[in-house]
């Protein structure tokens, strides 16, 4: 099979956990006599010291003449450190997601077995975790308008504005990951203080009644949700929440399997499909080889399977990876003073999909 992946490294360790994510591709097309093209563009703060703007036009068209896009991260220090700059690197990621219709995130969460001692809490809660966050992408705060300052410049002002067809549609996809699972969606919001959250759980909790009785439902306010997932994460199922609730949730989910570096991601819309590790760009770590490449390898086999239908291609990745994690061939994030970096890690994991 051939395949065209427009690839997006991004700023900071971005090109570093990018690398490593083609070399186990190029380690599936050889064992499976699959070609793959890749198609490099900028996005972020790369795109803007290039173009001036975060997410080019030339970068939009790549995406657009590819059958997926595989992105790294964006970020950069010159710019979060200016409160003053008006082009920003997460404009760009921002603009993509709305530019490619990406209105669902996907992120699972699954501790390893081998790593419970990683993670912050006990290993009791930890284990048997198993849970997904359906993240709406494209609404609310993020790009709500009015955006923006008064004349004085001493008051900021963000909008936060969903309807009940983003809403609908996203939780299309939470009802459909529950009915494949377990049968329960779990919907946070903020109902008791926002508007928007009301309009959130009448419409979810309207769907769950009319069209998806087969799935329990119940709905938890977002500090109530995280206070939970840090003390019985085992209590979800299927987690589905707004644009920054989603945000944070999926990033405080990080310590349940020890590494955020470990957590994968796949953006799914009306058009084209991302894959992408959650984590940021890391720019303290940038070249220095301790990048921890699996959440971006493990993004890269969610592509073979939901985009490209290679399910066998995928599960040989997902089991390389757990052959490293298990046998301790891990960046230091997982295993302190580890002398394996990020090439390292990323050379292993290819290996064992080529089946050497």
């Amino acid at each position: 099979m051939k395949k065209t992946i427009a690839v997006l490294p991004g700023d900071g360790i971005g090109p570093e956990i990018i690398s490593q994510a083609v070399k186990v591709l190029d380690a599936v097309a050889r064992r499976y006599s699959h070609e793959f093209i890749y198609r490099y563009a900028d996005i972020g703060a790369v795109a803007i010291d290039h173009t001036g703007q975060p997410y080019p036009d030339a970068t939009h068209r790549i995406c657009m003449e590819s059958d997926s896009v595989l992105f790294g991260a964006i970020g950069d220090p010159k710019y979060d450190g200016n409160p003053a700059a008006k082009v920003r690197p997460e404009q760009g990621l921002l603009k993509m997601r709305k530019a490619l219709g990406l209105f669902a995130n996907i992120r699972p969460v699954k501790p390893y077995g081998t790593l419970l001692d990683a993670s912050p809490l006990k290993n009791g809660i930890v284990e048997g975790s198993d849970f997904v966050v359906v993240r709406e992408l494209t609404g609310g705060i993020y790009f709500g308008e009015p955006r923006g300052r008064n004349e004085a410049g001493d008051k900021a002002f963000d909008t936060c504005v969903y309807s009940v067809g983003e809403i609908r549609r996203v939780a299309e996809v939470a009802f459909g990951y529950a009915r494949r699972r377990r049968g329960r969606v779990t919907l946070v919001d903020k109902a008791n203080v926002l508007a928007t959250s009301r309009l959130w759980r009448e419409t979810v909790t309207a769907m769950q009644k009319d069209e998806y009785p087969d799935i329990a439902l119940d709905c938890l306010f977002v500090d109530n949700a995280a206070m939970k997932m840090v003390s019985d994460p085992k209590a979800f199922d299927v987690i589905l929440t707004e644009n920054m609730f989603g945000d944070i949730l999926s990033d405080v989910s990080g310590v349940i399997n020890g590494s955020i570096g470990l957590l994968p991601s796949a953006s799914f819309g009306s058009g084209k499909s991302l894959f992408e590790p959650i984590h940021g760009s890391f720019p303290q770590g940038a070249g220095k080889d301790i990048a921890n490449p699996v959440a971006t390898i493990l993004s890269a086999a969610m592509m073979l399977e939901d985009a490209f239908g290679m399910k066998r291609e995928a599960e040989a990745v997902r089991s390389a990876c757990n052959d490293a994690v298990s046998n301790g061939i891990c960046t230091p994030d997982i295993v302190p003073g580890s002398s394996y970096g990020t090439d390292a890690v990323g050379t292993y994991i290819a290996g064992k999909v080529s089946g050497s």
